[in-house]
């Protein structure tokens, strides 16, 4: 082999190790068996100050101090200075995918956090039950498994004259499809509804009493008398029986209420008490959504005066662009009954109960938690973290510094020679640059950042997008600034969302980009062509791409409707090797062509009952199960470390574990971390560094292992 071919591979075995994990926030150090990590971030992203999606905000009744924030995927963290610094909590329980927080209004150290993301998107991912902590979330227990796993927590509420007495909103995990985010898991499809624990969270039971078994996706206690409820029944694709529910026995029966709400055409449902006045309630309602999350615009709001016997129109306007299912949450000032805040992509105010409304939108759009602190400031989650107000709105402060729930998409990029240059996208917070000690990064795309790449033997070459088809941009100085680079594709074909893209390893200049085909580049992504038919089953995209290093001639393509194609002739022409395969609908790291030999292929399957991690050793005409030993939990991702004598194969699993196979087969050799959380991608960075995200949809936080060579020995060989 030539030196240059050989300086070519050698470069592209590094690129090819991004492939499959994550580490959640706050966990440093090792245990016995595994590797010690050093946190990178982004917590947050330098300048604007944000860290990813946060769910639930729950408040300390008595220190204003004292907050809790759950991340949607990133776990709970608590803050004790207000805002100024944070601490995760979570990191070694089953899953970090949170939707609710409530805490004991008779005692601030017993917390609760339901898991499961109830705000419907892809990455709005299922949850394990309940975790309740009695020392302010230093411990926790697990508790509800068996009874609401596979599903989500929109709101928990404790009753505060009998605060044993807890009741819960359980949805469906999100996705279009839907229960796309469920993954598979076997409860996914069980009861919705209100729920009702009677021993602190320990046991619960569904609330069936007139309540139809859908997604309850919000409910509110009479603050005078805990036995009054409301509860928002929303299917977000729609049903004749979704609408605003009340029951004044504690949930033991229902009445759908009517007076002026409306009785069709009904989707997702928000709704909130006034703390100082019990008559005044307020809904927010969103239209129905269709099959792929469009048409969920703002239906309207409404207001009672009379606990909920008759209702007044006042709608702050059209709030929630075409995904209200995503978008939705109201809350009202804890002492004037007419201030009202309603969120959607915005945030907007009415002091008033609704006769006129202002926006008063926090630094970052998409709102999903509304709170107050025990000093009657309103704190807001959003897409962008905490944002907290000390005037109803007018001016917000960002709460962000060292929470790390930021969400990565796996595209993981790495520099060749230098391991402190990373890219990344993250969901709704852009495409970020990583090139100095520490946790700092900066933004240097926008959107919902995506894929991304950095030419292993060109490194002035830098490529990022954001959602969408064609939205690639390129950079010629190595990242610090970037032009659009997607002339000649289309707009309009289907994509993953982000889509994924590849640089050849042996022709310098050439490209390929997937949507639902394939197009390629000869001029370094100056200009594209499309070279491949469509490669789903008519309606899908390609979610994850691979190109041998040995024999570039051979692609591997997988789409979102569950085709799996080989191409032999560079992304030219496809066969289907495989079909029905599940996964998650957006861009994975599923695919990974081994460096040395092009008919070997390794893949992860994202799915709980099903082959997990398969191999092929002939181009995809059979395959192998490697799962042997592994739990029954998906795999987002798989990678092969080549370095070692005998070679590496990770794989990275929704419960966060990395674990390790000798590709010589055989049953799992061992987890290399101690992490939970939702591995996403990794990367080998060249001084042999593990790097390692959660994505987003999967986790929070980039990592590095301090060094690669203890991987070649942690089997003892």
């Amino acid at each position: 082999m030539s030196a240059p071919i050989a300086d070519l591979l050698a470069a592209w075995a590094r690129e090819l190790c991004l492939g499959a994990l994550l580490a959640p926030a706050g966990v440093q150090g090792t245990t016995p068996g595994t590797l010690a990590w050093t946190e990178l971030g982004p917590a947050p992203i330098s300048g604007a100050q944000y860290t990813g999606r946060v769910s639930a905000i729950a408040c300390s009744p008595t220190d204003p101090q004292r907050f809790f924030a759950a991340g949607a995927d990133g776990g709970v963290w608590r803050t004790v200075d207000g805002g100024q610094s944070w601490e995760p909590l979570t990191d070694s329980m089953p899953t970090l995918a949170m939707g609710a927080l409530a805490i004991d209004p008779t005692d601030d150290n017993i917390v609760y956090a339901g898991t499961g993301e109830a705000n419907y998107a892809n990455h709005s991912r299922y949850g394990l039950g309940l975790y309740k902590s009695l020392d302010g979330g230093d411990h926790w227990q697990h508790l509800g498994e068996s009874e609401l796993a596979g599903r989500c927590f929109s709101r928990l509420l404790v009753d505060p004259q009998n605060p044993q007495r807890l009741f819960a909103a359980i949805t469906r995990a999100g996705g279009f499809p839907e229960l796309a985010a469920a993954k598979g898991h076997p409860q996914a499809t069980g009861p919705l509804g209100v729920f009702r624990s009677l021993d602190g969270g320990h046991s619960w039971t569904r609330l069936a009493g007139g309540l139809p078994d859908l997604s309850a996706t919000d409910l509110a206690m009479d603050p005078g008398d805990p036995d009054v409820l409301y509860a928002g029944i929303g299917r977000i694709f729609g049903s004749a029986q979704n609408g605003v529910y009340k029951s004044v026995d504690g949930g033991a029966s229902w009445t759908r209420l009517g007076g002026g709400l409306p009785t069709s055409s009904v989707g997702r449902i928000s709704l909130a008490v006034a703390p100082s006045q019990a008559s005044r309630v307020y809904a927010l309602i969103t239209r129905p959504a269709s099959s792929s999350g469009g048409s969920a615009s703002t239906l309207g709001a409404w207001r009672s005066d009379d606990h909920g016997a008759s209702w007044t129109a006042i709608s702050p306007g059209s709030i929630q662009s075409s995904y209200g299912w995503y978008l939705s949450v109201v809350g009202v000032h804890p002492t004037d009954p007419d201030t009202v805040f309603m969120g959607g992509l915005g945030l907007y105010r009415s002091t008033s109960a609704g006769a006129g409304w202002s926006n008063r939108t926090p630094p970052h759009v998409d709102m999903h938690a509304i709170a107050w602190d025990a000093a009657g400031r309103l704190l807001v989650g959003d897409d962008g973290g905490v944002h907290r107000s000390t005037n109803l709105g007018d001016v917000w402060s960002s709460l962000n510094d060292g929470l790390g729930i930021i969400q990565f998409y796996a595209g993981l990029s790495t520099h060749p020679t230098d391991d402190q240059l990373i890219f990344g996208g993250t969901q709704d917070n852009g495409t970020n640059r990583h090139d100095a000690p520490g946790l700092g990064w900066s933004q240097v795309l926008g959107g919902d950042g995506g894929w991304t790449r950095l030419d292993p033997t060109s490194p002035q070459y830098v490529f990022a997008e954001y959602q969408g088809s064609g939205n690639l941009y390129r950079s010629t100085n190595g990242g610090w600034s970037f032009g659009w680079s997607g002339s000649g594709i289309s707009g309009s074909d289907r994509t993953c969302f982000v889509p994924p893209y590849l640089i050849d390893p042996l022709t310098p200049g050439r490209m390929l980009y997937a949507t639902h085909r394939i197009y390629h580049s000869t001029d370094h992504g100056a200009s594209w062509s499309p070279i491949s038919g469509d490669l789903s089953g008519g309606a899908g995209a390609v979610r994850a791409l691979a190109q041998s290093p040995a024999d570039p001639l051979y692609v591997f393509a997988a789409t979102n409707d569950g085709n799996l194609q080989r191409s032999t002739d560079g992304g030219w022409s496809f066969a289907l090797i495989d079909s029905g395969n599940p996964g998650w609908p957006r861009v994975t790291r599923e695919l990974f062509c081994d460096p040395q030999d092009p008919l070997t292929l390794y893949q992860a399957v994202a799915s709980f009952g099903t082959v997990q991690v398969r191999r092929t050793r002939n181009a995809g005409q059979s395959w192998e199960p490697l799962d042997m030993g592994l739990p029954d939990v998906p795999v987002n991702a798989v990678a092969v470390d080549v370095r070692p004598e005998k070679p590496a194969l990770f794989a990275g699993t929704d419960k966060g574990r990395i674990w390790r196979w000798s590709t010589e087969g055989g049953a799992p050799l061992g987890a290399v971390d101690s992490h939970t959380g939702w591995v996403m991608t990794a990367a080998v960075s060249p001084d042999g560094a593990l790097l390692a995200t959660g994505g987003v949809d999967g986790r929070v936080r980039l990592w590095a292992a301090d060094t690669m060579a203890p991987l070649a020995t942690l089997d003892g060989h």
